[in-house]
């Protein structure tokens, strides 16, 4: 079942002379449940490719399909709203709320959209993550590697269709990083998850499914990895 796919997607930045085309002509499809990983260097595209996936830019041209629905055509509240409901992120910089506690950062996007806190959910994501017993801890009482945990079960309790991870481990040592990138292969396998994860560490990209790269705004598929 496809989830995601993106038709000869676009992004011009700047006029004339000092116009750079961040974004060349991008097409490729995600099955439901596939962990995908974009490597490139940096300023290749990679976040701007996850910005016009996300809705949190709008190409120049193209399109971007979740579901068979074009993100693109909707009005902006609309587009807001199905986001929200739909794709989860997560950070670099983890992005919690730091009077929250750990609970109560995972539950927050359904705070957000109105909906009845899933306690059931909530105590599943809390024990695939291990923070069962950091639950009623704020942010500030833990580590980046438990921080971007709290961040993962926020990405995963609307049961989006879609995880976009920008550089997940970017702020983490390698034992955190090792540790986020085999919780987020779980997510995928248990969920059956789709993740389309960005990152210049190709390291980490050693046991994903599919490896994307953008090298230049252009966008090449190095295939399956993943057995």
């Amino acid at each position: 079942m496809e989830i995601l796919r993106t038709e000869h997607l676009t992004k011009t930045y700047g006029t004339g002379e000092v116009q750079v085309k961040a974004l060349k002509d991008v097409s490729f499809a995600l099955e439901k449940g596939e962990f995908a990983a974009v490597v490139g260097e940096s300023g290749s595209g990679k976040t701007t490719l996850l910005n016009c996936i996300g809705g949190l830019d709008t190409p120049t041209s193209g399109k971007v399909l979740l579901d068979g629905q074009d993100i693109f055509s909707m009005k902006e509240n609309k587009r807001t709203v199905f986001r929200r409901q739909n794709i989860g992120f997560i950070f670099q910089n983890f992005q919690l709320v730091p009077e929250l506690d750990v609970a109560q950062n995972i539950i927050f996007p359904q705070l957000l959209d109105y909906q009845k806190p899933d306690k059931q959910r909530v105590e599943e994501i809390l024990e695939v993550l291990g923070l069962t017993d950091r639950r009623h801890h704020l942010p500030g009482q833990l580590s980046g590697g438990q921080q971007q945990r709290v961040a993962i079960g926020r990405a995963l309790i609307m049961r989006p269709m879609l995880v976009l991870a920008d550089e997940p481990t970017g702020n983490l040592d390698s034992k955190n990083s090792q540790d986020v990138m085999e919780l987020l292969m779980k997510a995928s396998r248990y969920y059956q998850q789709t993740i389309l994860m960005i990152t210049h560490n190709e390291h980490l990209s050693a046991n994903v499914d599919r490896v994307l790269r953008v090298k230049d705004g252009v966008l090449s598929d190095l295939g399956g990895v993943r057995a």
